[in-house]
């Protein structure tokens, strides 16, 4: 069921009124309505017309049979026209309604609608002018023959005034019009309401737009509807709480750049008052603090730069075909010194001898760099990291896994969010910003990268990339050779 537009928690309260959408799907279902509604009246005007119609003259055809079975009796029992009593034949057609006319096999009058017999001048039953089937009667009529024994000695006629039958004709008119002016009714009442049912989401959904960008962060549609109609609106709910948790995510970096600049700032300013004032002498333990707290701010305004620069990468990345295998073990080569500072040791287990894929060296480079960057930093002293490069039919891998404490269950997955630090990275001074980085990156050769933690500890960043079609898996002209990337036999083994 819709959720009534105006719910307290949204604060949205769009208008009840259908809109110019509504409008025009109501008139739509408006026509298709009324168009169907005359088109079964017509229809049902027309089939009950020849129905009576058919039932009116079976009727008559009825009553002309036994007008002509009671002719024949009053033949055989009179011996011939001459002499015959049709007063039983009259008093039939008379309460059906009908005007008799009697004739004789040679068509000629013996009993008119007055009742009186036309002769000729010898005394012999007259041949009137009549046509078989025709009477002095303007309405309908209906014919019979008069056989006696096999032979037709004459026929009867009867003919039924013009408004004969047409009162049950006028009672089903009635009735399909009534029924027509219901069906109708009806109709417009559903399309109406199923016009509300379309419209009352896209509204909801459009007011709410326009209450997050009045600046409701909170506004949400909140829409349990069936179908397309319900995807859209949890699509924008989705949406919405992903701007929430951008803005979010917004603030907190004010607040996590103010405070990681705040305190390396503070130090900068009381050291040089206090070397302004003449308070302290130029020691060199006194400038090489200085200049370590000036070291701090560099790289949280480097790693700031780095990811904005990722982000745009999509729209700066210099394509080209790259041996995945040989630049992961650049990219370990060139972590040697702090891979070794933080007492790790490194093993590679190098996938394919030619890993070729489609990226740009130099980033790739750099998400790589960043992932064993990221574990040299929380990882403890006597750990193992092993780098992996592997491929699959559609995808090229790199795995980078350590046996260090791991990740907590509930910050898993947020490690590739921007400026998010977990309890370790933040007692360890970390910016948040490194894994994001790489997410950024890889995201933009049309890669994903994950994380997984083992219930023991240690964690397993799988970083996967699209391979290129068979027929390109050759490294062609632009690709990268050895000066760019160290080579395989050069690259260490273990660290």
């Amino acid at each position: 069921m819709t959720r009534e537009p105006g719910s307290p928690r949204s604060g949205v309260r769009p208008s009840g009124r259908l809109g110019p959408l509504g409008r025009r799907l109501f008139a739509a279902f408006a026509v298709v309505a009324l168009a169907s509604v005359a088109l079964l009246t017509a229809a049902a005007l027309f089939g009950t017309d020849r129905g009576l119609s058919s039932a009116h003259q079976a009727d008559r055809q009825r009553t002309a049979d036994r007008v002509a079975a009671a002719a024949a009796d009053a033949y055989r029992a009179g011996g011939d026209w001459s002499t015959a009593d049709l007063s039983a034949a009259r008093s039939l057609a008379a309460g059906a309604g009908a005007v008799l006319t009697v004739r004789n096999a040679d068509d000629g009058t013996i009993s008119g609608p007055s009742g009186a017999e036309s002769r000729d001048e010898h005394g012999v039953p007259g041949s009137g002018q009549g046509h078989h089937g025709q009477g002095t009667g303007s309405g309908p009529g209906a014919n019979a023959l008069v056989v006696i024994d096999g032979r037709t000695v004459g026929s009867v006629h009867l003919a039924f005034s013009a408004g004969s039958g047409t009162a049950g004709l006028s009672v089903a008119w009635g009735w399909v019009a009534a029924a027509a002016v219901g069906a109708l009714a009806l109709a417009l009442g559903v399309s109406w309401f199923v016009t509300r049912r379309l419209t009352a989401p896209v509204v909801r959904v459009a007011a709410t737009a326009r209450a997050l960008a009045a600046g409701d962060r909170s506004a949400r549609a909140r829409i349990d509807a069936p179908g397309e109609l319900g995807d859209l609106a949890r699509a924008f709910d989705a949406m919405a709480d992903d701007v929430g948790h951008a803005e979010q995510a917004r603030h907190r970096l004010a607040a996590d750049v103010a405070h990681e600049l705040r305190t390396p700032l503070a130090s900068l300013q009381a050291g040089l008052e206090e070397l302004r004032d003449g308070y302290t002498e130029p020691a060199p333990d006194r400038l090489a603090s200085l200049h370590d707290q000036a070291l701090r701010l560099g790289r949280i305004v480097d790693d700031l730069g780095k990811l904005a620069e990722a982000e745009s990468a999509r729209l700066s990345l210099h394509l080209t075909e790259v041996d995945l295998t040989a630049l992961t073990e650049a990219a370990v080569a060139e972590r040697e010194a702090e891979l070794r500072t933080a007492g790790l040791t490194v093993h590679t287990v190098p996938g394919p001898a030619s890993l070729p894929v489609h990226a740009d060296a130099d980033r790739l480079h750099q998400a790589l760099g960043n992932l064993l960057s990221n574990t040299a930093r929380h990882c403890r002293p006597g750990d193992t990291v092993t780098v992996t490069t592997s491929a699959t039919p559609t995808e090229a891998l790199v795995e980078v896994a350590d046996t260090g404490p791991g990740i907590p269950a509930d910050e898993l997955p947020h490690v590739f969010d921007r400026l998010w630090r977990g309890a370790r990275a933040r007692a360890g001074g970390g910016s948040g910003i490194g894994l994001a980085v790489v997410k950024e990156l890889v995201t933009a050769h049309g890669g994903t990268v994950t994380a997984v933690c083992g219930p023991g500890g240690g964690t397993r960043m799988t970083l996967r990339l699209p391979r290129p079609a068979p027929q390109g898996s050759r490294l062609g002209p632009g690709s990268v050779t050895e000066p760019r990337v160290a080579s395989r036999a050069n690259t260490p083994r273990g660290i």
